[in-house]
């Protein structure tokens, strides 16, 4: 089977790289970065696996795209009216995501997999970037109603409120609660008051 070019936006090339994403996705939850496999995402997805291997090379590849596809996807960053409240609800997405236990273990594996090769790193810092730009949104807000000064990194005070997350999780391996997430999100924005940020 041959890719086609993405002339034909919607077309085959789209399909075969949905199909491939999904799968990977898939694999991911159920097996893991270790468990994931180029030939299970070929024979998940029904494309052959000559294919697989010419358009995404390695299971980083395949990391790599699902993590460019998701990208772009919006998120459902809070809007409640306080920036109190709206940063920790975005802490709180993120501890329920890894919680999640269908979303978990696949976004643990593309963490994972960034520390293991360059190309998920990369793609794994540009879905951050991405996502951080989109929850900035909370501090945009927060400035416009004069909860916080104009000079304060929107972006640094999200990296800030969820680096906490990341670090329970994947360097002391502990569980996250809640109230971790809110005092992380607390934290953030009360050195986000203090000119720190």
């Amino acid at each position: 089977m041959c890719l086609e070019t993405s002339k034909r936006p919607g077309g085959r090339s789209a399909r075969v790289r949905d199909a491939v994403r999904q799968a990977t996705l898939a694999e991911l939850a159920e097996h893991g970065y270790g468990g994931l496999t180029v030939e299970n995402v070929a024979e998940r997805s029904g494309v052959h696996k000559t294919t697989v291997y010419r358009r995404w090379g390695s299971v980083e590849g395949l990391i790599s795209d699902a993590l460019e596809l998701a990208r772009d996807e919006p998120w459902p960053v809070p809007d409640t009216g306080t920036i109190e409240d709206d940063l920790r609800g975005v802490a709180r997405l993120v501890r329920n995501g890894f919680d999640d236990p269908e979303l978990g273990p696949v976004s643990s594996a593309f963490v994972a997999a960034a520390t293991q090769h360059p190309d998920a790193a990369r793609a794994l810092h540009d879905f951050f970037m991405a996502r951080h730009d989109q929850a900035a949104d909370v501090v945009r807000r927060a400035i416009a109603r004069g909860e916080l000064p104009d000079t304060v990194d929107v972006r640094e005070v999200i990296r800030v409120a969820v680096a906490p997350i990341y670090y329970r999780l994947f360097v002391a391996y502990e569980p996250v609660t809640e109230r971790d997430a809110d005092r992380a999100a607390d934290a953030a924005l009360a050195a986000a008051r203090a000119g720190v940020l």
